[in-house]
């Protein structure tokens, strides 16, 4: 996953189907699906380009997409935010997969 920040956050969501991962590293539920992650990228890199940002380091844009918990993963086509999943129920590879499997059907 790319890691993104303040300056390279809005190149990256302005062109194509990206998938965003707001996360901390004080997040114990970051931490648990974090191992997974490569895999799911992999898996769905003919669909999406994946990128990672730190609240703690952009609260501006965290605060913009109102993410209120974390880990929550944004969806964006062409700039604009098309879906997401909150984290209550991005707890798991599973339910991680579940929900791009349901985004890229769309």
């Amino acid at each position: 996953m790319r890691r993104l920040d303040e300056g390279s956050f809005e190149r990256f969501i302005e062109q194509g189907d990206k998938i965003v991962e707001f996360t901390a590293d004080w997040c114990p539920d970051c931490r648990r699906i974090e191992p997974d992650l490569p895999e799911i990228e992999q898996r769905f890199a003919e669909q999406f380009q994946f990128g990672v940002l730190h609240v703690d380091e952009a609260p501006k844009i965290a605060e913009r997409y109102q993410v209120k918990g974390i880990p929550s993963f944004l969806v964006f086509k062409d700039g604009k935010e098309i879906d997401r999943l909150l984290s209550r129920y991005a707890k798991t590879k599973e339910q991680i997969i579940t929900f791009i499997e349901s985004v890229a059907s769309k």
